[in-house]
């Protein structure tokens, strides 16, 4: 898949760093979920080491913060942004948004808030209050709590990427599968 970063944007492909087509054959769909898992595990690395500043709510609020950052970038890499969407056919539009309900991606073509990515952290909410306790064990409790989180994280990106998958694989087999 090209970005305007790479491409030139007379071609009509792209426009301002965002992709105006959703994956279009398996090649351009496993560079998409490639690029996602990195961006995952990055922000997922840099969301768990907060858990080392022993700061009560520190580690909340970036876990939050990286949600809401995630989950655009995890779209963008597969055109499902709001903005993306927007620019697809409205038959692509329609597709998407069925495959979107169909498959119960709520956070495809959305804009993420604070109390979405509070939602989607609930979803992780053991580890999370095991992250929180374990953080003020000395030197154990805090490893552990950055390994929960990070894998929290991590559980919550690539979760997201698999419905991204779905969507875009639906909408390019017309709706069928």
């Amino acid at each position: 898949m090209v970005h305007a970063l790479n491409h030139d944007a007379a071609a009509g492909n792209t426009r301002y760093g965002e992709l105006l087509v959703l994956p279009r054959n398996p090649i351009e769909m496993d560079e998409a979920v490639k690029r996602a898992k990195s961006i995952v595990t990055r922000r997922a690395a840099l969301a768990s080491a907060a858990s080392l500043v022993p700061l009560p709510g520190l580690d909340i609020a970036v876990d939050i913060a990286a949600v809401m950052r995630l989950i655009p970038a995890i779209n963008r890499e597969f055109g499902l942004t709001p903005n993306q969407i927007e620019k697809l056919s409205p038959g692509r539009q329609l597709l998407v948004y069925k495959a979107t309900v169909a498959i119960g991606g709520m956070l495809i073509g959305k804009l993420v808030t604070k109390e979405i990515a509070i939602e989607v952290l609930k979803t992780v909410g053991v580890r999370m209050t095991t992250k929180q306790v374990s953080k003020y064990v000395p030197v154990v409790g805090q490893a552990l709590s950055v390994s929960l989180g990070f894998a929290a994280m991590k559980y919550v990106g690539h979760q997201h990427i698999k419905d991204c998958r779905r969507v875009v694989e639906f909408t390019i087999a017309g709706g069928k599968l």
